[in-house]
């Protein structure tokens, strides 16, 4: 049987061109979940890091206070806590003595306000300006000022 001239033909692979469209969307959808979940895991090891430079910072504090109470002179060092946290700490004292009247017996009263400044950070010395622009640097400063009355 002849077919006729004006017949329309019927398209034949149409299955094979969805396919690879499928495909396709897949692809892209699968590479961006890998990039967001990438992208998320570096994320929280950052945060994990800040944290990290954060408590380094309060125990800078903490021993610069003990430090500054219990021998009433204050004094500037590095902690350094690279076994436990990762992290250095550069610690700074500066006090100055202030007259608050007489007491009692009409001595003069002195007191000493002590002012601690801690830094944290991830490198060798800590504020550190050329690890400051890497992506991987953290660094958390407290500040605390106390007095000895």
């Amino acid at each position: 049987m002849r077919k006729p001239p004006f017949a329309i033909r019927l398209q034949h692979g149409f299955g094979a061109v969805a396919a690879i469209v499928v495909l396709v969307i897949l692809a892209a959808i699968s590479a961006a979940v890998i990039r967001l979940s990438t992208s998320e895991q570096g994320s929280i090891v950052q945060q994990l890091q800040a944290a990290r430079a954060l408590q380094a910072a309060q125990a800078g504090i903490e021993w610069g206070l003990f430090k500054a109470l219990r021998s009433g002179s204050c004094s500037s060092t590095t902690l350094d806590l690279s076994a436990d946290l990762g992290m250095h700490v550069s610690v700074s004292c500066s006090s100055a003595a202030y007259n608050e009247g007489l007491d009692s017996s009409g001595a003069v009263q002195v007191v000493h306000v002590y002012t601690i400044d801690a830094v944290a950070c991830n490198s060798s010395a800590c504020p550190d300006a050329t690890m400051a622009v890497t992506p991987n640097y953290v660094e958390r400063r407290r500040q605390v000022s106390a007095t000895d009355q």
